[in-house]
This record gives structure tokens, sequence and C-alpha cells, in this order.
């Protein structure tokens, strides 16, 4: 009688059941087994289609294929007259130590039950057939029967044969699922390579913490710049040891916001280098959540939107300059014509006063110091509403193409004659055969005289006052830099703006470097600032080469 036993591809195979009486069906039962294997595709499909068909092939009470294979480790089905079982009753760790230790390489049957594979102690004999695999034992198959005398050497031949077919076929399948491993292996390294390459190519600094503040992923923007790391040096540590500089109370909140929430948090954040350049960032906090809806990860996204922001500054500066300009247009003039008759009041009286109109009394004095106070600070309003004025003209000026260089060294040299700084050395770094700028040279050059006051006065004790000016390939760069006291990073922002100075009153107006900024725009440049305390401030004009 047979009983079928259905493979993956839906033939039906049959094997014999109870013990193999004859060649015929010996011959029968390698075929079946040889062509049920053909469509095995993995070590452990064949070791239980063989199993099963020695089981029920020779009427074994058990039988188990083992095989210690390099790439997938040991692989072991256990069949009986119920069908396939657990190997929990199969000596696992004894047949590995049995594999180790140099087995024989023959076939040979034992009665003797502490060298049984099987815990069960009903059968009475185990027949073990040896697995070679490239002329190494890499495993058995082992037959247990209940009686003596039901091993006889037909069934050993038979379940010799079935060990030989086992052996070619396990080898061929693990070299198989080798090489379907080293595939899935390597476009998994591929697939990683590629998500990597995606990360390192967006124009963000990210980074990945997992629940334990564990960095996981690290891009190549978050390796360069002034606070850069090297990845594979900040990989596995602790977020909060690897960002020491920032303060850990503030960063862990934010963390702890996004597990806790799972929700999405920007942070606007502004840094600024040993050099004084200012960077402004946009920072983003994104959960990352699992099936379950748990938050696993947070990633950190830093977005430089140094030239945003910088660009919205910029437009608010011309907004105020436009507000102040259009103030000066209209009332300017209605505040210098009382200003002057003022002055010109507190002259006439000072006049009188030194001709003896009003006698020697003692209050003769007191006149004549309120008489120069009302005239010099009459003098300083007419300063001011000047400066305003300033912003109410368009400036086109008389321009034509000039040596940036030579209008530097002319500043230079005014400066060095009013003698207003004590201590002051006066350093010239100007690249020789600069282009020319198409600019007016009284206007550029009352803007760097402004510049170089401003260093001057920021240099109470002396210090070093420097113009650097080079080509670079669509502009001019000059740059005039100080070693005073430096402005505060909050303060940087406004200097621009007009009224707004960090000298005393009655020492400023205000407006200079509103002044000087307007200057510069109108001709189609730029004027930066950067600034440490205790180290100095550098100014950077911008101008448009000659086209």
């Amino acid at each position: 009688m047979l009983s079928p036993n259905e493979n993956n591809k839906g033939v039906e195979v049959f094997f014999p059941k109870g013990k193999v009486a004859d060649s015929s069906s010996e011959l029968k039962f390698i075929t079946d087994l040889g062509r049920s294997l053909l469509f095995a595709v993995h070590p452990k499909k064949v070791a239980s289609r063989v199993a099963e068909a020695i089981q029920i092939g020779v009427g074994a009470d058990l039988c188990a294929v083992a095989v210690e294979l390099e790439h997938i480790g040991l692989v072991c089905s256990v069949f009986d007259e119920d069908g396939e079982k657990g190997s929990d009753n199969f000596e696992r760790q004894k047949f590995k130590r049995w594999v180790e230790l140099l087995p024989p390489q023959v076939s040979f049957e034992t009665t003797n039950r502490k060298q049984f594979f099987f815990q069960e102690k009903k059968h009475k004999i185990e027949y073990i057939s040896p697995i070679h695999i490239e002329g190494e034992v890499k495993g058995a198959i082992i037959v247990a029967f209940k009686e003596k005398e039901d091993c006889t050497p037909n069934l050993e031949r038979l379940i010799d044969a079935a060990t030989q077919m086992t052996a070619m076929s396990i080898n061929l399948t693990s070299h198989y699922e080798s090489t379907l491993n080293n595939s899935i292996n390597q476009a998994k390294e591929e697939h990683r390579k590629f998500t990597e390459a995606v990360l390192d190519t967006l124009p963000v600094s990210l980074y990945v913490i997992d629940r334990d503040y564990n960095i996981v992923v690290w891009n190549r923007h978050r390796e360069i710049g002034i606070q850069g790391m090297p990845r594979d040096a900040v990989i596995g540590r602790n977020v909060f040891e690897v960002l020491s500089k920032y303060p850990k109370g503030k960063l862990s909140d934010e963390f702890e916001r996004a597990f806790k929430t799972g929700k999405i948090e920007r942070i606007e954040q502004k840094t600024t280098d040993d050099e004084g350049h200012t960077k402004h960032w946009l920072v983003s906090k994104i959960p990352m959540h699992n099936e379950k809806g748990e938050v696993t990860h947070v990633i950190t996204v830093g977005e430089d939107v140094t030239v945003r922001v910088e660009a919205i500054h910029a437009v608010g500066r011309a907004e105020k300059l436009a507000a102040v300009g259009r103030l000066a247009a209209g009332v300017v003039h209605e505040i210098n014509n009382p200003l002057a008759t003022i002055s010109a009041c507190a002259e006439a009286l000072e006049s009188r006063v030194e001709e003896g109109a009003f006698g020697k009394s003692d209050d003769v004095e007191d006149l004549s110091e309120y008489l120069g106070l009302i005239r010099s600070e009459a003098f300083r309003c007419k300063t001011i509403t000047t400066g305003l004025l300033d912003f109410s003209r368009v400036r086109t000026g008389n321009r034509h193409e000039i040596d940036l260089g030579e209008v530097i060294k002319s500043s230079a040299n005014l400066l060095k004659h009013q003698k207003r700084g004590d201590n002051i050395e006066f350093n010239l770094e100007i690249d020789e055969d600069m282009p020319l700028v198409k600019a007016d040279e009284g206007l550029i050059q009352q803007a760097i005289i402004a510049l170089a006051t401003n260093a001057i006065d920021a240099m109470p004790d002396g210090g070093k006052l420097t113009f650097k000016a080079f080509a670079e390939r669509r502009r001019i760069v000059l740059e005039v830099r100080d070693t005073g006291i430096g402005i505060k990073s909050e303060d940087v922002s406004k200097i621009f703006e007009p009224f707004f100075t960090t000298k005393e009153v009655g020492k400023g107006t205000g407006l200079g470097l509103a002044v000087c900024y307007g200057i510069i725009t109108d001709h189609g440049g730029r004027l930066n600032v950067r600034s440490n305390i205790g180290k100095g401030t550098t100014f950077t004009i911008y101008l448009p080469r000659k086209s």
C-alpha cells in the first residue's frame, strides 16, 4: 500500500508504507525520494522529506536527519509514526559535539543507550549513517528501531543510499541558500548605502537618536563645519556626551517633549563661531513612530537659514530707512529754520556779551555759558537733521570707474591726520591690480571713513586698524577690521538701524552706520558685520565689479 506525500509543487510522491520488501520497491523508494528532492530549495525541506520518507519506508520507530551547516547552523527534522515532531527529544548538543569530534566516516549501529541521540527509551537500536559534504562529515541520518532484528542489512543499505542522495541535495540547496542570502545581504547593503547617500546629499544637518539617547544616524553635513564631528566618532554614543557644548537641560527638554508628545517641533537657533560669523538655524525635532504608534526615535534636522534671515533683516532695515527718509523729507527743512534762528540769536547775544553790553556782573558769566550750550546743542541738532537728509536723497552721485585701493589709501591718510585716537596702528592689505569699481568716489570714501571712525572709537586704549581689499570672481571685497571691545551678539542685528548706537549719550547720533548701509546698498553692494567681544569687529563691504 502506498502513502501520498505532497511537495511544494503539488506533485504527489509515494513512499511504501511499512518495510521495503524487495529490490523493486527499494528502487521505487529511491526514485520517488529523488523526485521529491528535486523541488526542495532549502536544507530544512530536504531534511524533512528524507526523515519522513525513511520513517515510513523502513517502518522505523523514529528517524532524524541532522546537518550542521556553516552559514545556516544546525538543520534538524524528526519523524515518528504520528508525523513530524519537535526536536526536543533529540540530543542536539550531543549531536553537535559528535560532529565536532571527528565522527566515524562509515555507517554503524549501536545498542549502547549512552550513545543514543534520541532521549526516548522505547527503542533498542539506532542506526547512524554519516552525511558527507565536500569530503567531511557534516551530519547524519539516525534511524531508531524498536527491536534489534528490525534493523536488517537490506534496510541499512537502503538508508545508506538515501543518505548519499540527501548529501547531494543538501549540498546543492545550501549553496543555493548561501547564494540567496548573499544576494539578499548585498541588496540590503546597497539599499543601506543608497539611503545613506540620500541623507548625505540633503542640504541639511541630520542625526537620529533612539530611546536611550544614543546616536544611530549622523549625516555628512553633521560632519563638516566648525561644529562638525566625524560619523565614526559619534555613532552609538550618547547625544548629550557628543553635543556637550549645548545646554544639556535645554536639549534634554526638547527630546523629552518629542518622545512624550510625538509632535514635530521647530526651534530657531543662532550660533557664533570664533571669528564672529553668525549663523541662523531652523532646527526641527521629528518623532519616528512604530506600527503601534510608539515613538522609537527622534530625527533632528538643522537647516541653515542665515541667508533667509539676513534677507528679512535687510528688508526690515530698508523699510526703516525709507520711513526715516520720508520723515526727513517732510520735517527737516521745517526744523532747520528754527535751529538757524536759535543759533543766530545765540551768536548775536554772545557778541554783545563780549562787547560788554551787559556789564561785568557775575550773571554775565552764567549767561555766556548758557549761550554757548544753546549754540552747541543747536549745532548738534543740525548735524542730526543733516544726517536725516541723507536718507531722503537719491544717492546717484557722480559715478565713474574708480580704483578702490586708492580710495582706501586716501581715507587712511585723512584719518591719520585727524589724530582721532591714540596708539592706533594702521595696516593696509590691498591686492595689486584689482579691477575697477563703478561708484561715486566721495560717497564710498564717506562710508569707509565712517566705518573706520567707529573702529577707532571702539579702541579707546589703542589697537590695530586693518583695511583689507581683494577681488573675487564677481565682486570686490573690502574689510575694515579693528581689535577693539567688540559688539554684543544681541546688538549686531541692530547696528544698521537709524538712531541705534552703543556710544554714550551725546557722543553719537546712531546715524553713521545707517548712512553707510544706505550708500553701499545704493551701489548694488552689501555691508555685513561680525564681532567677538574683547577681540574686535570686522565690517565687510561687497561691491560689484565693473562689468
